[in-house]
């Protein structure tokens, strides 16, 4: 499926190098077929179930730890994959390595948070932590809303993308003790920054960028992945329950395929790792021949438009 994946993205772009990542007895026999593909040969493997700090310590050839370590050395312009969210944010927290700021005078590497599009009424939604980080301080916030920013900008094309901090009403006041705290440091810190949202507002179109620490954010993206499966199912009862509703669904079929492909992860290629030294994108754990395709063409499209350079210059990062 991985290599098929592969194959598909390799015939939609021209310009796309490959370093394929894997068992022996799989990549080799595909690399050598290929005119630009490279085989990097991983014997052990990671998986879904496995402590993801230990699995990156003692699997050091794996697939997912070697394709950073690709990265770390300049081999690899970026990564993707579909393996073990958990595993791969360690991995290249350890060796993509965040970038660093500077704050009372001590240099400290940024928290790097997982970044997804998600889509709403008039185009995409960027939430940005969707989990990687549970606990976070005001700062980190803020730094999660201009790395989320460059994304909305660099990725999905808007010019100055309205930023909100997610809450439990959108007036000022509203929030946690800790949103609270993030609410001033946003409005002096943030471009772009319009004010406290509400989970609607993921999918309102009224903000491009919803900010949160990675608790909050994996809780309402979850629920709003559940209520989209929930109308889905809901639908396709509704459309089977008689001759004339099946009549209708016939009629409506390349209609109800689009707002699929619209709520499906796999035409968006996956979630992205903002924060460290290269592009690190991630894929669903189950995942298609059509999400690897669009996943390694998504991690070119950014490398391509600088997304790394734009977080150094609108974070502040130190890049050395």
């Amino acid at each position: 499926m991985v290599l098929d994946g592969i194959d598909a993205a390799l015939a939609a772009d021209d310009d796309l190098i490959v370093l394929a990542c894997g068992p022996e007895e799989l990549v080799e026999p595909f690399a050598t077929t290929r005119d630009r593909v490279e085989a990097l040969v991983a014997p052990d493997v990671i998986r879904m179930e496995d402590d993801p700090i230990k699995a990156v310590m003692t699997k050091r050839k794996s697939s997912i730890v070697i394709a950073c370590r690709a990265v770390k050395r300049g081999k690899a312009d970026g990564f993707f994959s579909a393996g073990a969210t958990g595993a791969i944010t360690a991995a290249a927290t350890a060796y993509v390595t965040p970038f660093r700021y500077e704050e009372d005078g001590d240099r400290r590497p940024i928290r790097p948070c997982i970044t997804t599009a998600i889509p709403n009424r008039t185009g995409f939604t960027v939430l940005a932590d969707m989990g990687a980080n549970p606990d976070v301080e005001p700062g980190d916030i803020v730094r999660f809303a201009q790395m989320g920013a460059a994304y909305a900008r660099v990725v999905c094309g808007v010019a100055v993308p309205r930023v909100g901090l997610l809450s439990n009403g959108t007036e000022d006041t509203k929030g946690s003790h800790f949103t609270k705290e993030c609410f001033p440091l946003m409005k002096e810190q943030v471009e772009g920054f319009v004010g406290n949202c509400e989970g609607t507002d993921l999918t309102s179109g009224n903000f491009d960028v919803v900010v949160c620490d990675g608790f909050a954010g994996n809780v309402a993206l979850k629920a709003t992945e559940g209520a989209a499966k929930f109308f889905m199912s809901e639908l396709k009862g509704a459309f089977m329950s008689s001759f004339k509703t099946k009549i209708a669904a016939l009629l409506l079929k390349d209609k109800l395929k689009d707002i699929k492909a619209k709520l499906s992860g796999d035409s968006h290629g996956g979630a992205i790792l903002l924060g460290l030294r290269g592009v690190v994108l991630i894929g669903h754990g189950a995942t298609s021949v059509e999400a690897v395709k669009n996943g390694t063409l998504a991690t070119a499209r950014a490398i391509r438009a600088g997304l790394v350079e734009n977080i150094i210059e609108s974070v502040g990062c130190i890049a050395e």
